[in-house]
């Protein structure tokens, strides 16, 4: 599928790119790629093929204990601030 010069100044639009004239036939190709090999993805037949939630069954990943490792400094680090009221920054207002 061919992405148009509008479809992709719609995307440029919403991901917030300014393109050149001439960047517009560099990504019109490389999209239409993109959106082609998706599109060969979605005709791949996957019937009897049951979803999984892990690539290797049998095997869970490795976490780490869910321990406090470092104590609380908060008190040491509000020393340097200019101002702290009940353990919280002080800011000016920047926005009225």
């Amino acid at each position: 599928m061919a992405l148009s010069r509008e479809q992709i100044a719609s995307i440029a639009s919403l991901a917030r790119l300014e393109l050149t004239p001439g960047e517009f036939p560099v990504y019109q190709e490389s999209l239409s790629r993109i959106v082609d090999f998706i599109g060969a993805l979605d005709r791949a037949d996957t019937t009897g093929v049951a979803p999984m939630a892990h690539p290797l069954p049998g095997l869970s990943q490795r976490l780490r204990p869910d321990a406090v490792t470092e104590s609380d400094r908060h008190e040491a680090y509000q020393q340097n601030a200019p101002q702290v009221a009940a353990g919280l920054y002080l800011v000016p207002k920047v926005i009225e």
